[in-house]
């Protein structure tokens, strides 16, 4: 055993041996953080190898590739890959929302542990902790992508299951009439439509809250659609993927009576870039409270009413009252579809089916808001023809 000394005058303990007839050398440490005791200890360690028959130079390369490929094998290592491969087809905010999930509640506990020896007990202990602070839904959240994590991890080969689908019913259930509140009840409704109708605040904000129950798209794409996405002729309206949360292009049929509320705005924003620009300025869309305020200045609740709530409106009423298909409506919704082989259905697919959809839901929103309707519900045969 020696000090080398190098020119920058760094200092290194060294061991010289000899392993089937070849000279080697085995670094023990630097100095002076490594004292003179400690180096002998690691020498005396490496001459009980060389007596053992083992090379502690190629021993110490083994161990330190192991420990490579267990950091790769780890629940954060994973999760880091599953994350880059996706993350062209999320939103910006979506992205950044998971990443910050991650690194708050998820990695503290199981961020460094090997995947493979993760149990259920495990991912429910990372549930528990949020659900402690209040936060039931981001516990559900969590869980959820932890799951996808582990379904890729099972895909690539780094883990045999997915051990959260022994948590069902393991987190106290959310409430999910505190998110998102929104009517269904088609005879709420129509007083509902009679109050946007009646707001008497900005006109764009008046287009905005008459247009929103009718597209049913989520509230960031409707305050930053911009008139270059909007065919008023062709009566569509494409919101481009990069404004999309799963990242594909989704096209919205315009039905007549959203035509007409669009271009009498074109009149007042259409030199901006936004159809519902900023009252500040026409290089902005409008702020993601505007929509919320004015729903309050017209006396609707924040546990009545909300901008995703006519999402929940559309979907509730025409499945349960118009009898309309659900695969249909879910599309409508950009929400994922797939057939039976586990495929993602195209944007496009069931168009003209959308657009006679679009169409029958603003009638029947018409209908609702002159309280010309009964609210009967059709009757499972008018359901399964419709």
């Amino acid at each position: 055993m020696y000090l080398e000394v190098h020119p920058s005058g760094a200092k290194y303990w060294r061991l010289k041996y000899r392993w089937q007839g070849r000279e080697k050398r085995l670094a023990l440490g630097v100095y002076p953080k490594v004292g003179l005791k400690d180096a002998r200890g690691r020498r005396d360690k490496a001459k009980q190898s060389l007596e053992n028959g083992i090379d502690p130079g190629q021993a110490r390369k083994t161990l330190k590739a192991a420990r490579v490929v267990e950091s790769a094998g780890t629940f954060r290592a994973i999760a880091t890959e599953w994350i880059a491969r996706n993350s062209q087809r999320w939103v910006p905010a979506h992205l950044a929302r998971l990443q910050r999930r991650f690194e708050t509640d998820v990695y503290p506990l199981i961020g460094d542990r090997p995947m493979a020896g993760l149990a259920a007990t495990d991912l429910l202990a990372v549930g528990r902790r949020i659900e402690a602070r209040g936060a039931h839904d981001t516990a559900h959240r969590a869980l959820r992508e932890c799951s996808q994590v582990f379904r890729y991890g099972v895909a690539i080969g780094r883990v045999d299951r997915d051990p959260s689908a022994d948590l069902r019913g393991a987190l106290a259930p959310v409430n999910r009439t505190s998110h998102f509140a929104a009517i269904t009840d088609p005879r709420a409704i129509g007083p509902l439509l009679r109050k946007l109708h009646a707001y008497a605040g900005s006109p764009v904000v008046q287009a905005a809250l008459q247009l929103a129950p009718l597209v049913f798209v989520r509230p960031g794409e409707l305050r930053k659609a911009q008139w270059s996405e909007i065919d008023l002729r062709g009566q569509q309206w494409v919101i481009p993927s990069a404004r999309m949360k799963m990242r594909q292009e989704h096209v919205v049929p315009l039905a007549s009576q959203s035509v007409d509320i669009l271009t009498r705005l074109q009149a007042l924003t259409g030199e901006a870039m936004y159809v519902f620009p900023s009252s500040g300025s026409n290089e902005r869309p409008m702020s993601d409270n505007t929509v919320l305020l004015a729903l309050r200045r017209l006396s609707i609740g924040r546990d009545e009413m909300s901008g995703h709530g006519f999402r929940a409106m559309a979907r509730t009423v025409l499945d349960e009252v118009l009898g309309l298909r659900v695969d249909i409506i879910e599309h409508q919704l950009a929400h994922k579809v797939r057939d039976p082989l586990g495929r993602a259905y195209n944007r496009a697919q069931f168009l003209e089916e959308r657009r006679a959809m679009m169409q029958r839901w603003a009638d029947y929103l018409d209908t609702l808001r002159m309280d010309k309707v009964t609210h009967d519900r059709p009757d499972a045969e008018s359901r399964r023809t419709a």
